[in-house]
Order: C-alpha cells, then sequence, then structure tokens
C-alpha cells in the first residue's frame, strides 16, 4: 500500500511560504455580508456591508477570525427601496444617528484592509466568503461598477459559499440552523445585520475548514493499494 499526499501548490522563489497562501491556491479569503434594500443588485439599494478578515496559525493551519470592519451605507442615487425588505431588516435608511458613508468610501476602506492582510498572509486575491454567495457577490460588484473603481482586490465570480459547505459538512443551509449544528451561538434577535451575520458567517466557515483539517483532510492524503 503507497500513500499520496495530494498539494496542487507548485513551488518557486517567488511562491509564498505561508500556509494560508498554499491552502487555498494564493487566495484570501474575507467573509462578506450585505444588507440591502431588495434583491435586484442592479436597482435596490446596498445598505450595509461588513467584512471579516481571517487569520492562520503558520504552525497548525488553524483558521480564525482577525478583525471586522463594517459601514452602513447611504442608498445611490435613485436607488430603490422596497419596503418589505426595510421591515425585513429593521434598517431605516433616512436614520440621521445610522452614520451612513458612500458606497464609495466604503468600498475603498475595505480594500484597504483586504489589501493589507492579504499582502501579509502572501495571498495573491481575495476571494469572497459569504451565505449564499451569489447574492453578496452580486451586490458587491454592482457597487464597484457603480463606483468605478478599477481594481477591486476580490476576484469577479469566483466564490466560497457557506450555505453549500455547511449543507456539506453538517447538513444544514440556513446560518442559525448550521452555527447550531456546529455548536457556534447564534442570537436570531441580532442577525440580519451584517456585523453579526459576518463574523457568524466566518465562525461557521472557521469551523468547517479546521474540522477537514483535523479529519486529515489537508493536504489530502489518498491510500492506495498496490
Amino acid at each position: 500500500m503507497t500513500t499520496t499526499i495530494i498539494n496542487n501548490n507548485t513551488h518557486s522563489k517567488d511562491t509564498p511560504k505561508t500556509l494560508f497562501a498554499q491552502r487555498f491556491r494564493g487566495y484570501f479569503p474575507i467573509v462578506i455580508d450585505v444588507e440591502t434594500a431588495g434583491f435586484n443588485a442592479q436597482t435596490d439599494a446596498l445598505l450595509e456591508i461588513a467584512a471579516s478578515v481571517l487569520t492562520m496559525d503558520n504552525d497548525t493551519g488553524v483558521l480564525s477570525l482577525d478583525e471586522t470592519i463594517q459601514f452602513n451605507v447611504e442608498p445611490f442615487e435613485g436607488a430603490n427601496l422596497e419596503k418589505k425588505a426595510l421591515e425585513f431588516t429593521g434598517i431605516d435608511p433616512t436614520n440621521p444617528l445610522r452614520g451612513a458613508v458612500s458606497e464609495e468610501t466604503a468600498l475603498k476602506e475595505i480594500f484597504k484592509l483586504v489589501r493589507k492582510k492579504m499582502k501579509a498572509a502572501g495571498c495573491q486575491r481575495a476571494v469572497m466568503v459569504a451565505h449564499n454567495a451569489a447574492f453578496d457577490l452580486g451586490f458587491l460588484n454592482a457597487a464597484i461598477a457603480r463606483c468605478a473603481i478599477k481594481r477591486s482586490p476580490f476576484h469577479p465570480f469566483v466564490s466560497f459559499d457557506t450555505t453549500t459547505l455547511s449543507g456539506l459538512a453538517l447538513g444544514q443551509t440556513v446560518l442559525a440552523k448550521a452555527c447550531e449544528a456546529a455548536k457556534i451561538t447564534f442570537n436570531n434577535s441580532e442577525a440580519h445585520s451584517a456585523l453579526y451575520d459576518t463574523e457568524k458567517t466566518a465562525e461557521l466557515f472557521c469551523f468547517i475548514v479546521n474540522k477537514w483539517q483535523d479529519l486529515g483532510g489537508w493536504p489530502l492524503v489518498i491510500e492506495n493499494q498496490d
């Protein structure tokens, strides 16, 4: 019987040495959550956005939450505000106490943090992690386009979806249920704020990645019968 270790990284003098850079093929996962005034990324307002940065222990490969940045966002000019969406999230876009900033300000501040942390980890490109990632990525890309930001650190279409990952690993697809299965505290009264949902999604993603490693899943080891 032979044992094969599968590691898709090619090493050269330019290849980063950190475990983080090796773990996701040079991608730097950033957990994102958005709260919006509807489902259409092209017409409906982006009202909140939060980004959780992760860190990895370079000795053990254990992934954990590093820090989170969050912004309340002013609806862009002409944005649609669906009444039912606002009732669901409890967000009042007209409340002056929100301290809302423009989409451009929020994105540029998030991108600044992402680039700093990505460089420190030796990664080349950020990839969004989100629960139902297509939704969040759609709103992020739409905001980037509206702000005419030329260089985004995020991959425009690759994402890590914790809905899929938790369905595979935990048999649950709803964020609250997946957190419960993973023994992660989840308070439904605090849900549907970008800050809370981002950090819970980050905890969930770290749990799944670390559990997979505990089970011997990375680097992938395959035993072959001779």
